[in-house]
């Protein structure tokens, strides 16, 4: 979501200043109704009419990115820290982050100017399934991985059950690897799982959204989604 005259701006119709001054005469429409006030805000769905012309929809846009670890998933941080759009310098269109990963996150993010798939995708009745590899300090029981199976108690409520599969497990160096897969989109969800069991996370890499991977990807890079793969993970938050 951007402000009005921030969108009229970038779409060369005005400046931002001049933008502003239509809005306050009423010469401005978001979805067939005048606006007059500042501060309103508006996505790629939003129609918005200036003077009677319709500024130009964008083309909706779907990427996979591998997103790199120390990155903020947002269009912009006000610490000035790098974000995903860095990640996308030669794209036009106004995208977005669908979702997040926490800042030392590594992995599968999708990135969209398309509001209603990425509210579909979060909607909290998708239960997409997401697959992370996580590293932890510490050292997870097979007891402890069934109770990571069947649900655990956080402070929001007990989680849904998760899939688990042992990949390392060190006494000696009191480590253990896991590939879990969860249906939810708490925030720190994977880390405040293992914290329960007062585990510190050390790696968290998102491998697999539904049933996409990262392929070949190295941290940094993105592919566009394909039509199908669009319509199938549309088709799945359907039928959930």
């Amino acid at each position: 979501m951007e402000r009005l005259q921030k969108v009229i701006a970038q779409a060369g119709i005005a400046s931002r200043r001049k933008a502003e001054e239509l809005i306050a005469q009423g010469k401005v429409q978001v979805n067939g109704r005048t606006v007059t006030e500042m501060g309103v805000q508006v996505g790629p769905e939003d129609e918005v009419v200036v003077n009677g012309q319709k500024i130009g929809k964008e083309e909706k846009v779907y990427f996979l990115l591998n997103k790199p670890k120390h990155t903020i998933s947002a269009v912009k941080d006000d610490k000035d820290r790098p974000t995903v759009m860095d990640c996308f310098p030669d794209v036009k269109e106004r995208i977005f982050p669908v979702g997040r990963l926490d800042y030392d996150t590594t992995g599968l993010l999708l990135m969209t100017n398309d509001g209603n798939f990425a509210n579909a995708m979060m909607h909290p009745r998708s239960h997409i399934r997401k697959t992370y590899e996580v590293a932890v300090n510490g050292v997870l029981t097979d007891s402890m991985c069934a109770r990571l199976e069947k649900g655990v108690p956080l402070e929001d409520g007990m989680t849904l059950p998760a899939e688990v599969v042992l990949l390392e497990r060190s006494e000696k160096k009191n480590k253990t690897v896991l590939q879990i897969t969860i249906q939810e989109g708490r925030n720190r969800e994977v880390r405040r799982m293992m914290e329960y069991f007062n585990c510190e996370v050390t790696r968290l890499n998102r491998i697999a959204y539904a049933f996409l991977d990262l392929g070949n990807l190295r941290q940094g890079q993105y592919r566009k989604l394909r039509s199908f793969e669009v319509r199938k993970l549309l088709a799945l938050v359907n039928h959930n």
